[in-house]
This record gives structure tokens, sequence and C-alpha cells, in this order.
């Protein structure tokens, strides 16, 4: 893959298989809005459409979504970080503070 024009990581408190579910929920939810098909290989959501590939890759306790996009769609890169933002948000909560 190319350099990635989007580059996430994150933290999160859900176990493997939730972190799945959340993965395949995010993946829809952003496949209705811009059109994207994707696919597991192992623990690596890869997706892509005309314009945009990329993956999520899942770690225990943390993601790390990347995504490349072609010239024409470079100049919506904000309106997709802000989708991915937005869609990680509420479906990757931090895991609980230590401590509490």
């Amino acid at each position: 893959m190319a350099t990635s024009d989007i580059d996430v990581r994150r933290v999160h408190g859900l176990g493997p298989a939730e972190a799945r579910a959340m993965a395949e929920r995010l993946l829809e939810r952003l496949g209705r809005e811009f059109g994207l098909q994707g696919q597991w290989a192992g623990d690596v959501l890869r997706f892509h459409r005309p314009g945009v590939q990329g993956h999520l890759a899942l770690g225990p306790g943390d993601l790390r979504l990347q995504v490349t996009l072609g010239f024409l769609l470079k100049a919506m890169r904000g309106r997709i970080e802000q989708a991915i933002a937005r869609e990680l948000d509420s479906h990757f909560p931090p895991p609980p503070a230590a401590g509490g």
C-alpha cells in the first residue's frame, strides 16, 4: 500500500470478538456513506472502492486504521477523516480509566 493519507491509532476497551463486531459495523456504516466494501484477512479488515483503499488492524485493546485516497478524493480528506473519527468514537469506546 502507498503512503497513507489517513492514519489513526486508537486504544479501546473492547474484547477481541466485540472489536471485530464493531469493525464490521463501522465498515457497514462507512460503506453506506462512501461505498466501501471489505473482507477480513485474520485480524485485518481490508476495504476498498474506486479511489480508496485501506485496512483496519485490530490488536489486543487497540486498532490502527490506514487509508490511501486516490487523487480525486484527496480534496475530501477532511470530510472523510471527520466521518472516520465520528464512527471510531461511537464504535470503539476507550478503556475504563485506571483507579476509576
